[in-house]
């Protein structure tokens, strides 16, 4: 039934093959079920229901993936599209989580729509390259901000705004050293390094002295139920965007290009590993994928959470042999399993997670090679955008200063005709914006 399904044996592989890459592919990305609820937090949503609803949330993703296209891509709730979610959407522009929720909600069924239509994919090739690096990195030096932020290794400063924290505690300690270690593991290919190394921070923790207890906490329990989700599930403000446009379409742009550069970027990026591209070096079933991400992202704004995207992750499956929707499937059920061990996730603590987002801020950085540093006209914005998004604590502003400067760079050279259409609306979409011409 299984090869009938997934079609193992036309794509070389058995069962176990597929079971081993699942398990994989979990194990390089279950610290989201650590993280997502942590960062989730900081816009007042309660840890223990965010991470029922991050596992459930990745383990449809995985399904509907695994469904629509047969591909051993995972799913589960993106990082940098949950900072902004709490950061930029709820903390920054003083949205209500409800209302973030319907944000992210439309943005999914806005790219459900495109997808459909193959407009998605086309919309992504208009960006310039050099914009989309920047928002990459630009988005890897924010999520490694909040976690030295977290952490407590960067503190506010009234004269400097920011400066270093007091390194000689145990905690602060405990997180330079537990990232040297995750780096050490992710460096020599260790399979799940960044969860290893948030679980053996966590147990180091618990032996550490921190204010009135430790810096982990004990655990009330190794298993339980997973927490309930009735606080979150469809309590989305469903009009809120059309009633409140002129005030959050910079904030739903920036939504819709995030997820659009993060998901066409792994899919092809993924699919290439696994062979999965056709004889053009494009992707047979790349509607369908795009399909499956849009389909996820809108299930889990219903359930509760931020934008919910394929995983880059998957390429350790890949590597271990995954080829069919099979390793998904069982990425899912991974996901799910996990739940049961609530009480020793919700356990761990800001200096556990803080390596994993730094780790995670590195990875995305290197991107910074597909920038050609010699040419400082297509450097420049993305320079503008790459520091702006940890500078101004927003990844929207980053997106629109970027934009911005990159049309007015190419105007002043008189390059009209090197601009997109795309870029030239976002742009001024943005400016107006700026110039707060619909009040918003």
């Amino acid at each position: 039934m299984l090869d009938r399904i997934f079609k193992l044996k036309e794509h070389h592989t058995d069962v176990k093959t597929e079971v081993i890459a699942g398990i994989t592919t979990f194990a390089a990305m279950a610290y989201i079920l650590a993280v997502n609820p942590g960062i989730l937090s900081n816009a007042g949503l309660d840890a223990a229901t965010m991470l029922t609803i991050t596992g459930l949330a990745a383990a449809i993703g995985c399904v509907l993936m695994a469904l629509l296209t047969n591909y051993p891509i995972a799913l589960a709730p993106g990082m940098g599209l949950n900072a902004y979610f709490a950061f930029t959407i709820v903390l920054g522009a003083g949205i209500a989580p409800a209302d973030a929720l319907a944000l992210v909600f439309w943005n999914g069924i806005f790219f459900l729509v495109l997808s459909l239509t193959g407009v998605r994919s086309k919309i992504a090739d208009a960006i310039p390259a050099n914009l989309r690096v920047g928002v990459q990195c630009g988005i890897g030096l924010f999520i490694a901000f909040i976690g030295l932020k977290n952490a407590g290794i960067v503190v506010d400063n009234p004269a400097t705004l920011v400066t270093v924290g007091d390194l000689s505690k145990p905690s602060s300690i405990l997180t330079i050293v537990g990232f040297v270690f995750m780096a050490f593991l992710v460096i020599k290919k260790v399979p799940g390094a960044i969860i290893l190394g948030i679980l053996g921070i966590t147990l180091v923790g618990l032996f550490l002295p921190m204010g009135d207890g430790s810096v982990t906490a004990m655990p009330d329990g190794i298993m339980s139920a997973p927490a309930g989700i009735g606080d979150m599930f469809l309590s989305l403000n469903l009009w809120f965007p059309f009633e409140n446009f002129g005030e959050v379409y910079p904030l739903i742009l920036s939504l819709l290009f995030v997820d659009l550069f993060d998901t066409i970027g792994t899919l092809i990026g993924v699919s290439r590993r696994a062979d999965l591209l056709d004889e053009n070096d494009k992707l047979p079933k790349m509607g369908n994928a795009l399909t499956a991400d849009a389909g996820a992202t809108v299930i889990g704004a219903l359930l509760g959470t931020s934008t919910t995207t394929s995983y880059v992750e998957s390429a350790a499956g890949v590597e271990a042999g995954g080829r069919t929707g099979l390793t998904a499937i069982t990425v899912g059920a991974c996901f799910l399993i996990a739940l049961l061990f609530t009480p020793i996730i919700l356990i761990i603590p800001n200096q556990a997670t803080a390596p994993a987002l730094v780790m995670v801020g590195v990875f995305m950085m290197q991107g910074v090679r597909h920038l050609d540093l010699d040419d400082v006209a297509l450097l420049t914005p993305a320079f503008v955008t790459l520091l702006a998004m940890p500078l101004t604590f927003s990844i929207s502003e980053g997106i629109g200063l970027g934009f911005i400067t990159h049309v007015g760079i190419q105007m002043a050279l008189g390059r009209f005709r090197d601009v997109s259409v795309v870029t030239y609306i976002l742009a001024a979409l943005f400016a107006l914006h700026y110039l707060d011409v619909w009040g918003g």
